[in-house]
């Protein structure tokens, strides 16, 4: 069974940052609320013909805050220590379940 969606996902040595097209509406919430002003517009295109939005991974924190201000939740991140931000967890057990 094929996933309906189909994340942009960038990684470096601390975690993952997944952006999904199908979810953005590119309002740049996480680009303003970025502690580390990492997150930048993306040449690819969202559902509605916006850019989206991609991290600059080498200053990523893997923080979450992006994930927690995404009011469309197309960002999720996934930190390599396990110690994820909250909202990731649902995610994950929805992309799980059959």
């Amino acid at each position: 069974m094929a996933s309906r969606w189909h994340p942009h996902v960038y990684e470096n040595d601390r975690g993952t940052f997944a952006v999904f097209p199908e979810l953005c509406k590119g309002c740049g919430l996480c680009i303003e609320k970025c502690p580390t002003n990492v997150i930048e517009w993306s040449h690819h295109l969202a559902f509605n013909g916006v850019p989206t939005v991609e991290p600059r991974m080498k200053g990523c924190i893997v923080c979450g805050t992006c994930q927690t201000v995404c009011p469309d939740a197309a960002i999720a991140i996934f930190r390599h220590d396990g110690k994820n931000p909250p909202a990731a967890e649902p995610r994950e057990a929805k992309e799980t379940a059959p």
